[in-house]
């Protein structure tokens, strides 16, 4: 069974409620990119009148973790993945719709191949940048995904 976004955001409302409920989305992914939307309302506001920034992460972590997701489903290996450390800048105030990117897929291949050949863990960076509805950035996110064989 192959996963669309239709699909994933059923499932997101079952085994991420918090992110369903905040609004994050999946628009679309393939193996090197994805996009994720997430619109500011008052439930996932701070006390600014902005998007909360958890909300963001959590909408620029499904733009990197679903392509990690679905290229491991796509092995016969049993693989974990797990995010290891992040970081972000936030440069401007998250309004209206703010659209995740990540255009790291590229990454995912290699380290898979890496850890299944030697049988060791492999950590890579992805980038997801948010963008509000006039095209200006108005958060970065890093992730770093570590992956490894299971036993």
């Amino acid at each position: 069974m192959s996963l669309s976004p239709s699909k994933f955001n059923v499932f997101a409302f079952f085994k991420l409620p918090s992110a369903w409920w905040s609004g994050v989305r999946l628009r679309s992914f393939d193996e090197e990119k994805a996009v994720v939307t997430v619109r500011h309302k008052w439930f996932n506001q701070n006390p600014f009148n902005s998007m909360f920034w958890a909300v963001q992460g959590m909408a620029a972590e499904l733009s990197t973790g679903i392509m990690v997701s679905s290229q491991i489903r796509e092995r016969s290996e049993s693989i974990s993945m797990l995010v290891a450390s992040n970081n972000a800048n936030f440069s401007k105030k998250a309004t209206g719709k703010i659209t995740f990117k990540c255009e790291d897929g590229h990454k995912i291949k290699e380290a898979l191949d890496q850890t299944i050949a030697t049988g060791e863990g492999q950590t890579f960076w992805m980038n997801s940048v948010g963008v509000n509805e006039s095209g200006e950035v108005v958060s970065t996110f890093n992730f770093e995904w570590t992956v490894k064989l299971r036993n």
